[in-house]
């Protein structure tokens, strides 16, 4: 080696149209490999869709019994929350992209806007619970509303942590194109939990 200091290839580089080559001693070993952002939020989402599959076979499986299960009517406002939420994924995907490109002052204009829409998305599910409670619809009472205050609930409190990463993209340090790869990934698996979830909430009254 005559002395020569190890070299090796950045991981980061893998997509760039250059090769990018570091010392070795450049890298930091405090800091998460490449590909570990990745694998934890895809941890994250298979507990979060397992859990909530759970949820739905036990909402088929209670309505099929009509013990103490009075209909409700889902709130309009609901309709909103979807075009919200899937509006939220346009706006973080072009950030994303444009964040690879370089463009870091858009791209976080673009974070914050759908961290503010995600806001107006849960803002949207609590009118809705005003709504359900308008109707005498309550957690305890209703089983069928029971099962809309958790799904709608428990949505929300997890959408709320997709706001907090995103503020943590744009007001952090340091940001990696893995992390912003991981919260796009975690958002657009929310924005499809929640149309499954409005799907069934529809279709099973």
């Amino acid at each position: 080696m005559n002395g020569a200091m190890p070299r090796i290839v950045s991981d980061r580089a893998e997509k760039t149209d250059q090769m990018v080559v570091l010392p070795s001693s450049l890298e930091n070993p405090a800091k998460s490999p490449p590909g570990m952002y990745r694998l934890g939020v895809w941890l994250a989402i298979s507990s979060i869709f397992a859990f909530f599959m759970a949820l739905m076979i036990a909402y088929y499986w209670r309505a099929q019994s009509r013990e103490y299960w009075e209909p409700i009517d889902l709130p309009p406002v609901l309709w909103w929350s979807t075009g919200l939420i899937l509006s939220s994924s346009v706006t973080l995907e072009t950030a994303r992209r444009l964040f690879r490109r370089g463009l870091w002052r858009v791209a976080s204009q673009l974070l914050m806007a759908t961290a503010c829409i995600g806001a107006a998305f849960v803002a949207c599910q609590i009118n809705g619970w005003r709504d359900l409670i308008r109707q005498g619809a309550y957690l305890a009472e209703n089983p069928h509303a029971s099962f809309f205050y958790i799904f709608t609930g428990l949505h929300a409190a997890h959408l709320v942590g997709g706001m907090v990463a995103l503020c943590v993209l744009v007001f952090g340090r340091t940001i990696r194109r893995e992390l912003v790869d991981a919260a796009t990934t975690y958002w657009h698996f929310l924005g499809v939990l929640w149309i499954a979830l409005f799907a069934t909430l529809k279709t099973i009254s």
